[in-house]
């Protein structure tokens, strides 16, 4: 099995092309992305033909499971359309089926050579059902800013969540202090399982830096932390625009890079940022 490693500001993926829908493709993400014992990597990417659009991508995390986004994962996916002449040639965007619905993936070029890829996420959803969050205990579940929010208690901390769906599920966390100083390690996985979210969920924790710029880590769920997260950047950006706290351009700042958010406020969320490859392999068969 041919691959390409590919990475956007620290999210990693294996892109594997093909059209075999029968392997346990699943099976094949725990092994090659184990970091240990694989090629290691945050997700197994698929670049599948299409009905209904130029390109069909499917996502899984390192623990098998399928994802319905990827925002860094379609930007890398568009870098290796572009670089191994998948496209039309001169291209200007790019059309991928995903789970959560068609994606474009705008293709910016200067003397010929990809200068920058600008996808679009959908427009952001906001409804308990969106998420899925299911309401428990005492304190209900509220709206504040037009967005669903809701306070669970994790080790002995109070977390305010907001939720945003970039077609798949975020919950938000604002502090004041420096993201760094944030326990994400050990809060992470016990936020990412708490029994409100049945589907379990993406987690944030962003510090609002000021109005352009905010600073963010993410726990994927599947995976634990990661060095960035596109769809997590843009529900930080959509948060962050509800309740007041920046401007429609925002840039992300998360310990791989920087990706920049645009919305306003209206239509679909659209991502920017590098992606790069970064080796090419070969995968027993057997596997």
């Amino acid at each position: 099995m041919n691959f390409t490693k590919l990475q956007a500001t620290g999210n990693d993926f294996i892109l594997v092309e093909t059209r075999d829908m029968q392997r346990n493709w699943s099976q094949v993400a725990m092994a090659v992305c184990d970091r240990h014992f694989g090629v290691g990597a945050d997700g197994l990417l698929l670049l599948l033909p299409s009905d209904i659009a130029d390109f069909r991508m499917r996502i899984f995390n390192p623990d098998g499971s399928e994802a319905e986004a990827c925002g860094n994962g379609l930007r890398c996916l568009a870098k290796y359309v572009v670089n191994m002449d998948l496209a039309n040639t001169g291209a200007q965007e790019i059309l991928v089926e995903t789970i959560a619905g068609i994606r474009k993936a705008k293709i910016n070029r200067v003397a010929g050579k990809l200068a920058k890829i600008q996808v679009s996420m959908g427009t952001p959803k906001l409804g308990a059902k969106d998420i899925p969050v299911v309401e428990e205990g005492d304190k209900g579940l509220v709206y504040i800013k037009s967005m669903l929010s809701y306070t669970v208690t994790v080790e002995d901390r109070e977390l305010l969540l907001n939720f945003v769906s970039i077609g798949n599920p975020h919950a938000i966390y604002f502090c004041q202090a420096p993201v760094s100083d944030f326990p994400l390690l050990q809060i992470g996985s016990k936020v990412e399982q708490l029994s409100i979210f049945p589907n379990r969920i993406n987690f944030e924790v962003a510090n609002v830096v000021n109005r352009q710029r905010i600073e963010a880590r993410v726990w994927e769920r599947g995976t634990g932390e990661t060095l960035a997260c596109g769809s997590g950047a843009c529900a930080v950006a959509v948060a962050a625009q509800l309740h007041g706290y920046a401007d429609n351009k925002v840039d992300i700042k998360l310990p791989g890079g920087i990706l920049g958010v645009e919305w306003d406020r209206a239509g679909e969320v659209f991502l920017s940022g590098p992606a790069e490859i970064v080796f090419t392999g070969e995968w027993p068969e057997e596997v």
